[in-house]
């Protein structure tokens, strides 16, 4: 069976010292499949852009902010990740710098910055804490990862670096 994924871009905007990350605290909307969660900023692409001008449009639209430098830390497909078992396929980038002040919240939470070194401890998709070291290590090399789901739950996670 072919695979026709939601394609989509998952952002991580650094602190100008790289220790804080901006996070959205997904608390707005009554019904949110990531309701009470953190998450990066991102979302889906639309069909006439690359990952990385969708990346650049959905952190000014969430954010208000102008990405500067960014860097693709990896890829994940997530089979049956959606509300309707949906699969998903995303582009997972770090953002360096940006123009701007970051708006406090938009039509889907809170926004906040976090230290880096504390996301675990923040609720999150229990697959989150599987690739997340990854995004913010200091490998230069990007990972390539599935993370099967089924009712909401992972299944499992690999990966590799290429």
């Amino acid at each position: 069976m072919p695979y026709t994924p939601i394609v989509a871009t998952l952002g991580y905007v650094l602190s100008a010292d790289g220790k804080q990350v901006l996070m959205i605290h997904r608390n707005a909307r009554p019904g949110d499949l990531h309701l009470g969660k953190y998450n990066g900023l991102g979302g889906k692409m639309e069909r006439d852009e690359d990952a990385a001008a969708c990346m650049r449009r959905e952190i000014r639209e969430e954010a208000g902010i102008e990405c500067g430098t960014m860097r693709l830390r990896g890829t994940i497909s997530w089979p049956g990740f959606g509300k309707n078992g949906e699969d998903w396929f995303g582009f997972v980038f770090v953002i360096d710098d940006f123009t701007g002040t970051p708006l406090t919240s938009n039509p889907e939470g809170t926004l906040e910055w976090v230290d880096v070194d504390k996301i675990d401890s923040l609720p999150l998709w229990e697959g989150d804490r599987s690739f997340l070291p990854l995004v913010f290590d200091d490998e230069p090399r990007a990972f390539h990862g599935v993370m099967p789901y089924r009712d909401g739950a992972m299944q499992s996670w690999s990966y590799t670096r290429l």
